[in-house]
C-alpha cells in the first residue's frame, strides 16, 4: 500500500495508536522520540530499527508484531514495493 505520494510504503502505526486513543505526543514520550519522529514514522519514511523497537513497545506490542504494524516490505529501500507486486507474474 502506498502513501498518498505514492512513493513511500504506509505502515499501521497511526492505526494501532489510534485504537488505543492515544495521542502523538503521548506515543512520542512513552517511546522516547520526538513527536516530528512519530510524525515521520506513521507517514511510512524510513527509520531505524531502534525507533521501530521503541514504537512497538510504547504500543504494548511485542518485537515479534512487526509486520503487523510496519509490513513485510523493507521500508526505505527503493524499489523494494514493485518488486514484491511483480513476483506475480502468470
Amino acid at each position: 500500500m502506498l502513501s498518498k505520494g505514492g512513493d513511500v510504503p504506509s505502515n499501521n502505526v497511526q492505526r494501532f495508536r489510534e485504537a488505543l486513543m492515544m495521542s502523538k505526543a503521548e506515543l512520542a514520550r512513552k517511546a522516547g522520540l520526538s513527536t516530528l519522529t512519530i510524525d515521520r514514522v506513521e507517514s511510512g519514511r524510513p527509520c531505524r530499527l531502534d525507533t521501530k523497537r521503541k514504537v512497538l513497545i510504547a504500543l504494548g506490542l511485542r518485537v515479534s508484531d512487526k509486520d503487523r504494524v510496519f509490513g513485510g516490505v523493507a521500508i526505505g529501500y527503493p524499489g523494494a514495493v514493485q518488486a514484491e507486486n511483480h513476483n506475480d507474474v502468470s
